[in-house]
Formats: structure tokens, C-alpha cells, sequence
């Protein structure tokens, strides 16, 4: 990836999938379609130039960030590249954390599945459960 080349601008779209937010450039496009990518409290369009120095808030499934755009590419790179592309907010980092804590706090509760499928055995002693019951 060559950061220092980048032109002054660069497609969104294809920017997020620098930055290694969505796997696929496909995927940033169908994200920003769907407007789950807002600049400036607007929502963003694939073709939308970016700017270094602008705010993006991104919701990628349940995960929500706030970054600032730091440097334009527009290619692929490692991810140790890619990292440099943008900075998170505090308030970010801090409310995903906040809310992988509350996830698995929810989970601790919850039975695991067992190791592996029941056999015979244990078939019919599940059967013999629920015909007591």
C-alpha cells in the first residue's frame, strides 16, 4: 500500500476496504448503500470522495466506530498499514469496550453446548427424561 501517492482524494468505498473495515470492496459498497456509514451526520455514498481529516461513524453489525481519517490509500495493504489509515475516537474505544464486556457478561450465564453429539446411550436417556416429565 502506498500512503505517500495516495491521491487528495479517495473513494469511500474503496477506502473502508483499505482500512480493512469490510472484507470486500462489495461489502463497503452494500454497507454505505445501506447507510450504515455517516460523514459529518450525513449518510455516505460509495462514490463520495474522503478526505484526510474527515469523521466517519461506521456500524459494522453490532460494533459502532467513531475514526477520524488520518491518510488515504487506495489499496490494500497489511493490517499494520492499514491501522495507520485512521484513529479511533476515545469515546469509541471506550463504548465497544463497554459493550464486549456487557456481551460476555450476557454469555457467562448461558449453558455451553456439549462437547459432542449424544450417542445411543444417552438418547435414550434423554427420550426417558422427557417421557417423565
Amino acid at each position: 500500500m502506498n500512503v505517500d501517492t495516495a491521491p487528495p482524494g479517495v473513494r469511500a468505498d474503496i477506502w473502508l476496504w483499505a482500512a480493512r473495515f469490510f472484507k470486500t470492496r462489495a461489502l463497503a459498497k452494500q454497507a454505505l448503500g445501506a447507510g450504515k456509514i455517516t460523514c459529518a451526520g450525513v449518510a455516505c455514498k460509495p462514490a463520495r470522495m474522503l478526505r484526510a481529516g474527515e469523521m466517519l461513524h461506521i456500524t459494522r453489525g453490532e460494533e459502532r466506530f467513531e475514526i477520524e481519517v488520518r491518510a488515504l490509500a487506495n489499496t490494500r495493504g497489511p493490517a499494520a498499514v492499514a491501522q495507520t489509515l485512521y484513529r479511533e475516537t476515545e469515546a469509541s474505544l471506550a463504548a465497544r469496550a463497554a459493550q464486549r464486556e456487557q456481551r460476555r457478561l450476557q454469555q457467562a450465564g448461558t449453558p455451553q453446548p456439549p462437547p459432542a453429539r449424544p450417542g445411543k446411550r444417552d438418547r435414550r436417556r434423554i427420550h426417558a427424561f422427557k417421557q417423565g416429565l
